[in-house]
């Protein structure tokens, strides 16, 4: 009895179990259901991520519901491309900040996203190229070109397409071209000298020149240091004495620090243990290696050299020198291929007229004995038994014709293609028809092979595209069509096929249409069926025969535009034309900021100084840069004369380019005194100059626990005259606004306007809230520094 009582509480027990298990699944159904179904509202409404939600717990809450699972993919990857293509355009307008934040959202909800990984990799590298090239711009205002050479240097090597970065190294480029100071020396191997010597030893003139300038020479054991040498320079350098000392006297030299030369003689073995070597690798983006690896060879000569075909990369080993000419070769070559959008229309006319017209008499009369009159088959003598009623009679039918018909067909083809300089593009419009062959043996096997033909519009075209925006296109054009079909005693099918080919070399402006017309195909036919002789009466000839008239004309043309995507730009003249030195060094002259130390540095151009000058021949030869090795009596009498270039660079063949005047521009703030807490409000930096600016980078300093940058707006100052200008601003969470500004062209902007306007939430209340102009530069036209007083801080009062 115990026993029975017990099954029945365990039935019971087990029953209950089930229940709640069936319940609990339904139960999870319905809010996987539920789930979903607000989420589709969700996705409706625009409320993307919290669809993205919902469809994630219908998915959690049904895992086997393959819908639910492919709904929250779906949504999930449109999320995500959502944010990533905000992030670019954020980061295009240089929005850093919200496009960071857009790439967090995208971590946010997929951790191991790797393209917001790499873009956010990308974006800060970016904003410290920024910063980079903001500092750099503010040294190169400062006249400091040494920082802004090494910091545009770090720039470049991450990113050579770096638009800014490129400009400001050219800008530095064409302000001094000498590459002394790349190597890290001071200021004072710029300073100006006049010296005059005749026959004095190497040690003498070093001494004379380190006493003035504070630099330190160090000789190798092996410099001959009692060498006579002689020297005559005026209104130079001494970074051109020493470089003309050493060039004379078969030296070289090797910067220790930025105060310290070390001077060898110049021998491949003292070269080779003094030189430093650099090593750099080039990372292409759109040439190959190969190539640039040649062109290198045979220009730089240099011998280690490494080439990484899958990473398309260079790697090189050489003196700094040779290693700056290589940098600038490379970046003239790794430039995109040009690219042309070929616009193709091919139409295809073809005219049908057909006229059948008369009348188709009898032509033949067929008597047939009939089977059931002669039983069957007929011998010579059933023929005896044959009359009108055993004799079958059979007559081809009459047929009046009176047909015309016109036909006109258009087929149109209207491709569009884009292909590179020099590489084919083929479009096929049509069908591809199997041809069968059939092989058969000695031994009786036979065996099938398949090939296609290729029927219908094949276009074959390689442009050419040139720098005078001209493209030259070669065309293949071919139109076939199948005409008829073979039956082989095998059984195959054979194809015959018409065709009808141009071929052709083309040279279109960009945008320019060319059409080619006259593949003609022109067939006219006429038949006549006629009862001999009455069908040759005129007139009622028409009456005793048919006559059909089928005339077919079909003609192909071809209208072909070329548009150009990209080409290749001409580098500037400094880009594309450099000094490298001479053909045992790649160090090059040193080159003085003003024409008369040119002048008196070259020797080349010493008669015209003295003509121009009016001076004798034989006072200009004083003026000549000469070191010469004497190995006579010595005759020292020397004179050093120290002389510091005061003059200012105008420019009278631009009168309104670079105006050189002696008021300072003026820079202002303009904003309200009292605030409150909570408020928006706007500050301006006005300007009033009477100087051209072109470009004007400064640093604005605030208290960021108080204020909040909402944006930074670029005023009407460089823009003056429509001019194009490129704004860039970073606002750092440090309490710094870090601006430039640049005005496109030669002519600079005058007279007063604002410069930018900042936008501000305040956060926090204080009595003496200042905004200030921490640091500000300008330029002129040809790179000239314009100096800029710091103007007096904005006071703000800001209240609860």
């Amino acid at each position: 009895m115990l026993s029975i009582c017990s099954y029945n509480l365990l039935t019971k027990f087990g029953r209950n179990i089930l229940l709640c298990i069936v319940a609990a699944v339904i139960l999870s159904s319905c809010a996987a259901q539920q789930s979903f179904r607000e989420g589709k509202e969700l996705a409706a409404s625009g409320k993307l991520e919290q669809a993205m939600d919902k469809f994630q717990q219908a998915s959690t809450a049904d895992s086997k519901n393959a819908e639910y699972r492919f709904a929250f993919l779906e949504l999930r990857d449109k999320v995500l491309s959502t944010y990533l293509q905000r992030a670019e355009k954020l980061k295009v307008t240089g929005k850093s900040q919200e496009a960071e934040q857009a790439l967090e959202n995208v971590l946010r909800i997929d951790p191991l996203n790797e393209r917001a990984i790499a873009k956010l990799d990308e974006l800060k590298s970016g904003q410290r190229q920024w910063q980079l090239t903001n500092e750099a711009q503010l040294a190169f205002g400062n006249n400091d070109l040494e920082t802004a050479r090494n910091k545009l240097h770090i720039v470049l090597t991450e990113n050579p397409n770096n638009i800014a970065a490129q400009s400001l190294q050219r800008k530095i480029i064409e302000k001094n071209k000498s590459t002394a100071s790349d190597l890290g020396l001071s200021g004072k191997f710029k300073k100006p000298i006049s010296i005059e010597f005749r026959d004095v030893s190497l040690k003498q003139l070093f001494e004379v020149i380190s006493h003035s300038s504070g630099m330190n020479f160090v000789f190798d054991k092996e410099v001959k240091t009692d060498q006579k040498t002689s020297i005559f320079l005026k209104d130079s350098t001494i970074e051109s004495a020493v470089h003309f000392v050493l060039m004379t006297n078969q030296l070289e030299q090797q910067i220790v620090d930025a105060n310290t030369i070390l001077i060898y003689p110049n021998t491949p073995a003292k070269v080779k243990d003094y030189q430093e070597m650099v090593v750099r690798t080039f990372f292409l983006a759109n040439v190959d290696a190969k190539s640039i690896a040649n062109t290198v060879k045979t220009i730089v000569k240099t011998k280690d050299i490494v080439i990484d075909e899958k990473l398309n990369m260079l790697i090189l080993r050489d003196s700094p020198d040779a290693i700056r000419v290589a940098e600038r070769l490379i970046s003239l070559q790794d430039i995109p291929e040009p690219e042309v959008m070929l616009e193709v229309e091919v139409l295809e006319i073809k005219r049908t007229r057909l006229l059948a017209l008369g009348i188709q008499w009898p032509d033949s009369l067929s008597l047939t004995p009939l089977p059931s009159t002669v039983g069957g088959s007929v011998s010579l003598r059933n023929l005896r038994n044959l009359n009108t009623g055993s004799i079958g009679a059979t007559v081809s039918p009459m047929t009046v014709n009176a047909k015309k018909q016109d036909s006109d067909a258009n087929l149109l083809a209207n491709p569009r293609i884009r292909a590179r300089n020099h590489e084919n593009a083929k479009i096929l419009i049509g069908e591809r028809v199997p041809n069968i062959t059939t092989t058969s043996t000695a031994t009786g096997f036979v065996s099938e092979s398949i090939t296609y033909l290729e029927v219908g519009l094949k276009l074959n075209v390689q442009p050419t595209v040139y720098l005078d925006n001209d493209v030259a296109i070669k065309v293949d054009m071919e139109v076939s069509n199948i005409v008829g079909q073979t039956q082989t005693k095998s059984g195959s099918t054979a194809y015959q096929i018409g065709t009808r080919n141009a071929s052709t070399v083309l040279r279109l402006k960009d945008g320019e249409t060319q059409i080619l017309a006259g593949l003609i195909n022109n067939e006219d036919r006429t038949s006549a069926n006629k009862v001999p002789g009455l069908g040759e009466l005129p007139i009622l000839g028409r009456l005793f025969g048919g006559n059909t008239d089928d005339n077919q004309k079909t003609e192909i043309i071809l209208s072909i535009t070329p548009r150009i995507v990209r080409n290749i730009q001409r580098p500037e003249a400094s880009l594309s034309e450099f000094q490298a030195g001479t053909d045992s060094s790649f160090r090059n002259r040193p080159d003085s900021n003003n024409s008369s130390a040119a002048n008196a540095a070259s020797p080349l151009n010493t008669n015209d100084a003295s003509k121009k000058s009016g001076t004798s021949p034989e006072n200009a030869n004083k003026s000549q840069a000469t070191s010469q090795p004497n190995n006579g009596m010595p005759n020292v009498q020397g004179q050093f004369l120290n002389q510091v270039n005061t003059g200012t660079n105008t420019n009278p063949q631009y009168p309104n380019i670079g105006i050189v005047s002696s008021n300072p521009p003026k820079l202002q703030w303009q904003g309200p005194g009292n605030i409150k807490v909570g408020d928006n409000f706007s500050v301006q930096l006005n300007i009033q100059s009477d100087q051209g600016i072109l470009n004007i980078p400064l640093t604005i300093t605030y208290d960021s626990k108080l204020l909040q940058v909402n944006d930074v707006i670029e005023g009407d100052f460089l823009k003056q005259g429509n001019a194009q200008t490129t704004f860039m601003s970073r606002i750092d969470q440090n309490g710094q606004i870090i601006v430039s500004d640049t005005r496109n062209g030669d002519v600079g902007a005058v007279t007063q306007g604002t410069l930018l306007s900042v936008n501000f939430k305040a956060l926090g209340s204080s009595d003496n809230s200042t905004i200030q102009v921490s640091n500000v530069s300008a330029t002129g036209f040809g790179g000239r520094v314009i100096p800029v007083p710091v103007p007096t801080a904005l006071n703000l009062k800001i209240q609860q």
